[in-house]
């Protein structure tokens, strides 16, 4: 087993009332695995003009600097991490793949912001590659705001543990 710790888009732009109180429970994750010598992936979500989240579902967020920028108290943790760009719902871009393959990762440790969409997509295609993912059920949520963000952290959590196993669900001081 070779984990490392993939903090996913926990952004400016992706923190709101539904989401806020995941951010403390992933620093201190990130924090923690860290302290312990192991790797962590940091994600940043850049949306563009004509992307297919503006095409297709209308949404224009994560535009500009400030709502792409890591929140400060995940923020802290870019000079010891390592930062990826990426511009899909999966953490899983070719960057991230090459450092796996540099450091032989096999288990996939996720946590972040959206439990419902960049967790759930990053979560299966780990699956699907055969690397063994883990969701940090309580240090994830969900930033929607057409419906109820618990209620869409829920719906995620649901999907991923029956397409990864609902043993592959933990929490913060599991993982």
């Amino acid at each position: 087993m070779n984990p490392v710790l993939v903090v996913i888009d926990v952004q400016n732009g992706f923190v709101n009332d539904g989401s806020r109180h995941v951010v403390p429970v992933v620093a201190d994750l990130a924090g923690r695995w860290l302290e312990r010598g192991g790797h962590v992936v940091l994600t940043r979500y850049l949306n563009y003009a004509g992307s297919p989240f503006e095409r297709l579902i209308g949404w224009t967020g994560l535009q500009d600097a400030d709502s792409q920028r890591f929140a400060p108290e995940v923020a802290e943790f870019a000079e010891r991490a390592h930062v990826i760009t990426k511009t899909t719902y999966t953490a899983l871009t070719a960057e991230w793949w090459d450092l796996a393959r540099r450091y032989g990762w096999t288990d996939v440790v996720l946590c972040g912001i959206a439990t419902d969409s960049c967790v759930l997509a990053t979560a299966v295609g780990a699956f699907e590659a055969g690397l063994v993912p883990w969701v940090v059920t309580d240090a994830c949520a969900s930033s929607a705001t057409r419906t109820p963000a618990a209620d869409a952290h829920a719906a995620g959590l649901l999907v991923i543990g029956r397409m990864i196993g609902e043993g592959q669900l933990v929490t913060a001081e599991r993982a």
